[in-house]
């Protein structure tokens, strides 16, 4: 038999305070899963808007991309295309939610925004091609942040949501039932021993 079970005073406070701080603790299991649901349907809306405005900005960039092979041949096109400098500025940090790590993207926009062509031997559809294609990458990267950190929410909502269920469905009822078991013990032992004094009384009356 568990020795917390045994009806004494003891057990019974301690019993109270355990069951107190599980309330507790689930109250603050259910905050932090109101918190973080808020946070992952922000996240699920915003990346919605991101994704839509990745496949107005593709489209416009592979329209301004086919205009730019028919003006000045895919050759050259494509030669441009080779001399763009490859993006290795991207630096991942996090942030914290309620205890739920959340990447953070940083990288350099400003380089990549700069041409590698000279403007004198090129048309305006390539310009608009290549700015649509940065637009495109600077959401793209949003993106994977967003959804990243979306992911690793729900993940965290899932945790959050076992140990409060465990909390509320295990470790309430069972220190409830604990607390009415040995109080129940100890008014029944505070009867007998009523009674037994009053035996006693009697008897020497």
């Amino acid at each position: 038999m568990n020795p917390n079970t045994f009806p004494t005073k003891g057990n019974l406070i301690a019993a109270k305070n355990s069951l107190a701080l599980a309330k507790q603790g689930y109250e603050l299991m259910d905050k932090k899963r109101n918190i973080l649901i808020r946070e992952l349907m922000n996240l699920i809306e915003e990346a919605k808007d991101i994704q839509s405005q990745i496949d107005e900005y593709f489209t416009s960039a592979y329209a301004a991309l086919q205009q730019a092979n028919i003006e000045m041949g895919i050759d050259v096109v494509d030669s441009f295309a080779h001399a763009t400098p490859i993006e290795d500025s991207i630096t991942i940090k996090t942030r914290s939610i309620m205890g739920a790590e959340i990447p953070l993207v940083e990288y350099n926009s400003v380089n990549s925004s700069l041409p590698s062509y000279g403007f004198y031997s090129t048309k305006e559809s390539i310009d608009k091609a290549r700015m649509n294609f940065l637009k495109v990458k600077d959401l793209s990267i949003k993106l994977s942040m967003v959804e990243n950190s979306a992911y690793r929410l729900a993940n965290n909502i899932n945790k959050t949501q076992k140990r409060a269920n465990a909390l509320q469905n295990i470790t309430i009822p069972m220190y409830t039932e604990m607390v009415k078991s040995i109080t129940n013990a100890l008014e029944e032992k505070e009867r007998e021993e009523f009674s037994r004094l009053k035996v006693i009384k009697k008897q020497h009356g």
